[in-house]
């Protein structure tokens, strides 16, 4: 049975493990009651992938905002629904053309498809997902995390969470932060959550001087 980090015990645990470190426990003191694993989810799996196609390489506040107006504008739409809005008017509340076709090619993915990607394994899930023109692996880490709870993943690809390590451990190099990642198996998850809480609160491990 695969392990979900929506489940708070299984959160404690894995805060207790990763403390062995000591930078990821001090941050896990700062930070811990702020995560929320489910902050992305959605059991609609299309429109899921759609909000995390409209968080691709915009800010964290863009996104916001823009995941607000998406969700204003579907309101009582089904997703076939979604599929024949006009691309233009989609595009109205902030999203590139390109994204609106990225979109509209994942709600027709699951149209077509019914699959229990909860039973999958990580690598069926991204054999799956990734076979959707505008789905990377990015997308496809941010669904494992926020969408089917999977506990173990990270994603090299995202900047911030490369700049939360750089920052709160004080490295650079891919090989310095790459063994810290695989320290942190098997939670990364649980670290990638805290490490994204110290970016957005701006909240850094600082080595105390004796």
């Amino acid at each position: 049975m695969i392990k979900l980090i929506n489940n708070e015990s299984f959160i404690n645990y894995a805060f207790n493990q990763l403390s062995k470190d000591p930078i990821m426990e001090s941050l896990i003191n700062s930070l811990g009651h702020k995560i929320n694993p489910t902050e992305r989810y959605n059991r609609n799996y299309a429109l899921a992938i759609c909000n995390l196609i409209i968080e691709q390489q915009i800010s964290f506040k863009a996104a916001i905002t823009i995941k607000n107006k998406f969700k204003e504008l579907i309101i009582g739409l089904s997703n076939p629904d979604i599929i024949k809005l006009d691309n233009n008017k989609v595009q109205s509340i902030g999203l590139s053309f390109r994204k609106v076709e990225y979109m509209k090619n994942v709600l027709i993915f699951f149209e077509k498809n019914n699959y229990e990607f909860e039973n999958f394994t990580n690598k069926e899930v991204f054999e799956k997902l990734i076979s959707i023109k505008g789905v990377g692996k990015w997308t496809c880490e941010m669904f494992l995390i926020f969408v089917l709870f999977r506990p173990d993943i990270f994603s090299f690809g995202d900047i911030a969470l490369i700049n939360s390590i750089k920052k709160n451990y004080n490295v650079n190099s891919r090989t310095e932060i790459e063994k810290i990642v695989n320290n942190y198996k098997p939670y990364r998850s649980i670290a990638s959550l805290i490490l994204w809480a110290s970016v957005e609160s701006d909240t850094f491990f600082k080595k105390s001087i004796s």
